[in-house]
């Protein structure tokens, strides 16, 4: 079976929806203690198959357009990791977040494809908004947040049970202040495969 085409490109890095076959990836994530630390801990490999049907999969069909997708590297299809933008669980926000395997961290790739998924939010979704939740104590996705025009508005406690009823930062980028401030940016949207 071929993996899907990648829908949204940057200089170095492509994304693409994650397929069935994708599980070995999305657990080598979420088995790593250093990558999970902030994102509510390890996951075992059913955890990460319910995630990868209900959070992922399902959500393409409920939420065209908005997801979570594979983030590779251009040059050779390799994995580095996850973006998306999508409803923060439980709310009627729409967030962007990243998820990148530890060898790939320090490289940029979070800024760089977080830049062009606000780009496609705002220009192609029409997004009023952006948001971002972190855990305090990250402060790496905290820079990168504040790095693509994002600003920390304190701090939020949501309902959803998977955020364990702990205060997350929350972050915020409205569509006027994003289209004053947003730099150049050179990214190939194919949005009928996102």
């Amino acid at each position: 079976m071929s993996l899907p085409l990648s829908w949204l490109s940057t200089a170095r890095l492509s994304l693409r929806r994650f397929a069935p076959t994708d599980i070995d990836l999305l657990c080598a994530l979420y088995e790593d203690p250093a990558v999970a630390r902030f994102l509510g801990g390890v996951k075992t490999r059913c955890e990460c198959a319910a995630m990868l049907r209900e959070r992922i999969l399902d959500y393409y069909a409920a939420h065209p357009g908005l997801g979570l997708w594979v983030t590779q590297r251009r040059d050779s299809g390799a994995a580095v990791g996850l973006h998306l933008l999508n409803h923060i669980r439980g709310e009627m926000h729409i967030q962007i977040g990243y998820v990148l395997a530890a060898p790939h961290w320090g490289r940029g790739y979070a800024t760089e494809m977080a830049r062009a998924l606000l780009q496609y939010g705002f220009r192609e979704r029409g997004l009023a908004q952006i948001t971002a939740i972190t855990d305090p104590a990250n402060s790496a996705s905290q820079h990168v947040l504040e790095k693509c025009g994002l600003r920390r508005r304190g701090e939020r406690v949501l309902a959803h049970p998977s955020y364990a009823g702990k205060p997350l930062a929350w972050f915020e980028l409205d569509a006027a202040d994003w289209a004053r401030t947003a730099p150049s940016l050179r990214a190939v949207v194919r949005s009928e495969l996102a």
